[in-house]
């Protein structure tokens, strides 16, 4: 978001950029920019202490106390490993330019932890049926969790991770999500989008009546997860593999209490004394490239797993991402009840 007490003209005086900065309290950054709003420099409360030291007086202009060499990012070209270097360096604010260095957007770390280029996808259509009765008169998305929807949650943890533009496809009792998407967009949301299915298409199939993505990487998840996913590292492993179709793969594992023996044509081969067998469930969370939207059929009931199977029959680099973290499929009663305890508990960043 684009905060106008954040910029100053490089006319303006270090009295003004004072009362900014007071203004803005622990976001203190101000970026210096000329009379075509190119950005020139940047000022903290740092760098008028030390102007100030220099005999430079509050009544002369910013340009005499400013830092010539901001931190930037540019629109075009977000760089997440730098992104990542001023997160880690502890930059709370850094400034986005367009190609000709006007600010267009403010990131500020406090409130958002990165900015991903991805479409996303939440799929709301399904009717709960093994939530009834609490599902008979509102959509699972929409039961409260902590006094918050379900859907609520992962809305806002792809805000936190810098994704705008949000599509959720609805069928059952939609009209109830479709208000509630109303009221989210007047509070800021405005890139919200809701898709109504006529029919139930399937985990995956929905997603073949959108026709306006704008980024080149799209992700699909279900409507009913939580989890506290880093997406942000989904993403830039997704990128580092290569890969076609990332999927949130969660860990399972078995302990056998027994020794295990591998057996050929009645001959022991092999003796594993008590061993651990690792799993991998799907986690719900499917990250992919554009051009996999042509394996997904149009009008036809299509779920994630057919997703799965089909780019795999096609060669395509199907990748299993690891999450060791919290995640919570809330499909049942006994879920829903769980969600409610772990909410309580679980410091979720975007909540």
């Amino acid at each position: 978001m684009l905060n106008k007490l954040h910029i100053l003209e490089k006319t303006a005086s270090i009295k003004l950029a004072l009362q900014h900065l007071n203004k803005l309290g622990k976001d203190g950054v101000l970026f210096v920019v000329t009379e075509k709003n190119e950005l020139i420099g940047s000022l903290t409360d740092g760098d008028i202490r030390r102007a100030l030291l220099k005999g430079i007086t509050i009544e002369e202009n910013v340009g005499l106390a400013m830092n010539i060499d901001p931190k930037v990012l540019f629109e075009d070209q977000i760089d997440l490993v730098k992104l990542k270097e001023f997160r880690e360096l502890n930059f709370t604010i850094v400034p986005i330019l367009n190609k000709e260095k006007i600010i267009v957007n403010i990131i500020n770390f406090r409130l958002k932890k990165s900015i991903l280029p991805i479409d996303v996808v939440i799929m709301a259509g399904g009717k709960g049926e093994r939530l009834k009765p609490l599902t008979e008169d509102i959509p699972k998305p929409l039961l409260p969790i902590n006094q918050k929807p379900i859907i609520e949650y992962a809305i806002n943890q792809f805000n936190f991770f810098g994704i705008n533009d949000i599509w959720i496809t609805a069928n059952y009792l939609s009209n109830q999500l479709v208000d509630y998407i109303a009221e989210k967009k007047e509070k800021g949301f405005d890139r919200l989008r809701v898709i109504i299915e006529t029919e139930f298409l399937g985990t995956m199939g929905a997603v073949s009546l959108i026709s306006e993505f704008s980024q080149n990487h799209i992700l699909v998840c279900n409507a009913d997860l939580l989890t506290d996913i880093d997406l942000e590292s989904f993403y830039l492993d997704f990128l580092e593999t290569n890969a076609d179709l990332s999927v949130l793969s969660i860990p399972y594992k078995i302990d056998v209490p027994y020794a295990v023996m591998d057996v050929n044509n009645g001959f022991i081969t092999d003796l594993k004394e008590k061993p651990t067998y690792t799993y991998y469930s799907n986690g719900g969370v499917y990250l992919f490239k554009r051009d996999c939207l042509n394996f997904i059929p149009t009008n036809t009931e299509f779920m994630a797993t057919d997703f799965i199977e089909k780019l795999i029959q096609e060669n395509k680099k199907v990748r299993a991402y690891e999450h060791h973290g919290y995640w919570l499929d809330i499909g049942s009663h006994s879920d829903y009840q769980q969600a409610q305890e772990d909410s309580k508990n679980i410091k979720f960043e975007w909540i």
